[in-house]
């Protein structure tokens, strides 16, 4: 069993921005001395829980400070970036830490319709509709040979770096049935999001399966899974630390104005109406939560479910009244209990 790590870079209630990175800091060195298999950063805007906007940025920041873990983005949302940008940016980054880099591209904006917008500038949807062109210009761009541009009767080549030795592992992700289909299409390795969708996801992996065509890239499917996960010494502790995040996604799923991460007494004394509290049932009975032995037991069961070999556990954990703002003990305690338990 191969574990890997999903990181939003949480912020709670209790920390500023250079807290929630001094604490992603941490646990990525927990990842990486434990064997975990890869540690990715997500691409979100104009959250006040998550400090995750930019995943190069952070990927070059951990690299500095981990040896082995493979670090990636999950992922970097193409349509908000121009394609050569993003094939410079994750070149470099092999070029700085060769084997070591993963470039997971989505379609969704990873915010609300404002911020795409801005970020966008005078870019359309008509970037969303050209996702599938984008996608082999990165992956030709960032390739040695780089990609001829006709121009004025001319092909113009253009490289992401002058000196590729190596490439970043391309992977695609999704929470449609859209990306199931186009990742098989290009033969391309394919995450389905899980931890955030939590339905269809055996369908889309039939769909990738079913439909997969190899390709110089990837010569059969290639997946694993995604969950939100927390592990305690205790399931009660367990489920006291996982309420503050289902609480928060019960915010976003029904509208309500959102909030940094609340600590553990506060989201226990909090009350929420009916249609929120579906919506935390849901999401509580998606996740791997409890002791370390059940926790072990339901992450294998999981990967028996979906005929994985590797899952990707994004640690959800919030903490206590008086922890150091800097650190994140609960979520450094989860991967420390999985892996005792599965390694």
């Amino acid at each position: 069993m191969r574990l890997s790590v999903l990181d939003l870079v949480p912020v709670r209630t209790d920390q500023s921005t250079g807290d929630a990175l001094a604490a992603t800091v941490r646990l990525a060195q927990t990842a990486d001395r434990l064997g975990f298999t890869r540690y990715w950063l997500a691409e979100h805007h104009n959250m006040p829980a998550v400090a995750a906007t930019s995943p190069p940025v952070l990927i070059a920041y951990l690299a500095a400070q981990t040896t082995q873990v493979r670090l990636g983005s999950g992922g970097v949302m193409l349509p908000n970036h121009a394609p050569l940008a993003v094939a410079e940016q994750f070149a470099l980054l092999e070029a700085a830490a060769p084997g070591r880099i993963d470039l997971g591209l989505g379609r969704a904006p990873g915010s609300d319709p404002v911020t795409s917008i801005l970020l966008r500038g005078t870019r359309d949807d008509s970037d969303v509709e050209n996702f599938p062109q984008y996608l082999d210009e990165v992956a030709a761009m960032m390739s040695a040979r780089g990609v001829r541009v006709p121009i004025r009767g001319q092909d113009y080549v253009l490289k992401a770096t002058p000196g590729a030795v190596s490439e970043p592992r391309l992977w695609l992700l999704g929470s449609s049935m859209y990306s199931a289909h186009l990742a098989a299409a290009k033969g391309l390795p394919y995450v389905f999001a899980h931890h955030f969708a939590g339905q269809g996801t055996a369908e889309a992996l039939a769909i990738y399966r079913s439909e997969f065509q190899p390709s110089a890239l990837t010569a059969e499917p290639v997946t694993f899974m995604t969950v939100n996960a927390v592990v305690a010494p205790t399931d009660e502790q367990a489920h006291a630390l996982l309420l503050p995040n289902l609480q928060m996604m019960a915010r976003l799923r029904t509208g309500q104005p959102l909030s940094p991460l609340d600590l553990v007494e506060d989201a226990a004394a909090l009350s929420m109406h009916s249609q929120a509290g579906a919506v935390i049932a849901a999401g509580r009975a998606m996740a791997i939560v409890g002791a370390p032995a059940e926790a072990a037991d339901q992450v294998r069961a999981l990967a028996a479910e979906f005929g994985v070999d590797e899952v990707m556990v994004n640690p959800v954990a919030s903490a206590y009244r008086g922890t150091d703002p800097a650190t994140a003990p609960a979520r450094e305690a989860t991967l420390e209990l999985l892996a005792k338990e599965l390694f």
